[in-house]
């Protein structure tokens, strides 16, 4: 796995909401936007399934995933790219949950994917678009 840096890390916590890109078994693509998400480790980001179908049936047969975030200030652009696990119950899924419910009982916190971060690219226009970073 890799770990952010500081500046990633800075952008990714600033970023509201993210589109989450998934794809099926058979290689049909989704993209959902998500808003319920924390990096928890450097290497590690929680994403709360609040209302998922199709992004949540492409991750049981198709476990990669792809997060892309943006700053329109510095105009800075990066995508991550992870294994994820889907987890229903357990004490990361209950942290998780009970932070949810606290922002507001409207959310049902159904489970909890953990993405595992494998790779970093920058998506800044530029030369270095598309570039592998970590």
């Amino acid at each position: 796995m890799v770990a952010l840096s500081g500046e990633i890390k800075e952008l990714f916590n600033r970023t509201k909401v993210m589109p989450l890109a998934t794809a099926s078994k058979s290689g049909v693509p989704n993209v959902a936007p998500v808003a319920s998400m924390r990096l928890v480790a450097d290497d590690t980001i929680w994403i709360m399934d609040n209302y998922m179908q199709k992004t949540l049936k492409n991750l049981q047969e198709n476990p990669i995933a792809a997060l892309s975030f943006y700053d329109p200030e510095t105009k800075r652009c990066f995508q991550v790219k992870g294994s994820t696990e889907i987890r229903t119950s357990g004490p990361d899924y209950e942290k998780f949950r009970d932070w949810m419910r606290s922002k507001s009982d409207k959310y049902p916190a159904k489970s909890l994917v953990v993405m595992k971060i494998t790779d970093v690219f920058e998506c800044t226009p530029g030369k270095d678009a598309g570039k592998k970073v970590l």
